[in-house]
């Protein structure tokens, strides 16, 4: 089975699949190392470590291709991808479409925000209208060449115009060819357990840690029947964490040892990269 195929199986069960983001090849491949069955590569993660900037619209097309393509390759787990507002206009987004298509991803995120986006839980967002919107989910239903490829519609209406209003556009994206729909940043336990009931297709549910949306268990948001559960920055927060832990300890006491419970060890390190797999191809080859 395809990674697109295998993807649209566990979105459409409802289920409340976990899928965590990933900022580049290596966190991808821890993600899929302890089991997750889906990986989301986060504009976000790659513009906060890649440029060391806040989500404000600074990434590319260039950029995210570039991950995606890098992530396919050491992966096998089925791609979520974040192309942001799809970097212009629906002839833009179509363009986008085929690169991301090429570049291996199973699923791709547009969202409806003006140009230059932000963190959908940052403050001061705006939305563009409903028609041009609309036009630009046509444009990327359009232009992909695998019927499996899967084409996720993210709205930013609701802190703009209201939780109604939001819902009324994510139900027009539907009709223009989004598989899944994505209302971001709802505020409300209510919001949340509302959304299953008032819109059919599957619907991913975005669990921003320290954000706007309150924190539901995956299996209760299962139970409502949400197609995916994203924790699009966990692993990026938590190395963060990581990294200033184990640097506060070397700049303090002048030393970092293996036993020290602060890094992975240099072994783990070795087998999370494959090191062995190449070391066979050296054998192979010499």
């Amino acid at each position: 089975m395809s990674t697109r195929k295998k993807l649209k199986d566990l979105v459409e069960a409802r289920r409340g699949l976990i899928v965590p983001g990933a900022f580049n090849a290596l966190s991808a491949k821890v993600v899929e190392d302890l089991g997750f069955e889906a990986i989301y590569i986060t504009g976000a993660g790659v513009t906060n470590m890649w440029f060391g900037m806040p989500d404000q619209g600074f990434m590319g097309l260039a950029e995210i291709a570039d991950h995606t393509a890098r992530i396919r390759d050491a992966v096998s787990v089925p791609l979520i991808v974040d192309a942001d507002t799809g970097f212009g206009n629906a002839l833009n987004v179509y363009h986008t479409v085929r690169t991301l298509e090429r570049a291996g991803a199973d699923c791709i995120q547009f969202e409806d925000q003006v140009a230059p986006k932000r963190c959908g839980h940052f403050a001061g967002k705006d939305v563009i209208s409903t028609e041009e919107a609309v036009a630009k989910i046509k444009a990327a239903a359009d232009a992909r060449r695998d019927p499996n490829l899967l084409i996720m519609a993210r709205t930013d209406a609701a802190a703009v115009h209201g939780f109604d209003a939001a819902i009324e556009r994510a139900q027009k994206f539907a009709e223009a060819g989004a598989d899944i729909l994505f209302v971001e940043a709802v505020t409300t336990a209510d919001q949340i357990r509302a959304l299953p009931q008032r819109l059919d297709k599957p619907q991913l549910m975005n669990m921003v840690i320290g954000g706007k949306t309150p924190i539901f268990n995956a299996d209760e948001l299962a139970e409502l029947g949400y197609g995916i559960v994203l924790y699009a920055n966990a692993a990026l927060q938590g190395a963060v964490m990581g990294m200033q832990k184990a640097l506060t300890v070397l700049r303090d006491e002048k030393e970092v040892k293996e036993s020290s419970g602060l890094v992975a060890p240099f072994a783990e390190r070795q087998r999370l990269v494959g090191k062995p797999a190449w070391d066979a191809l050296e054998t192979l080859y010499s």
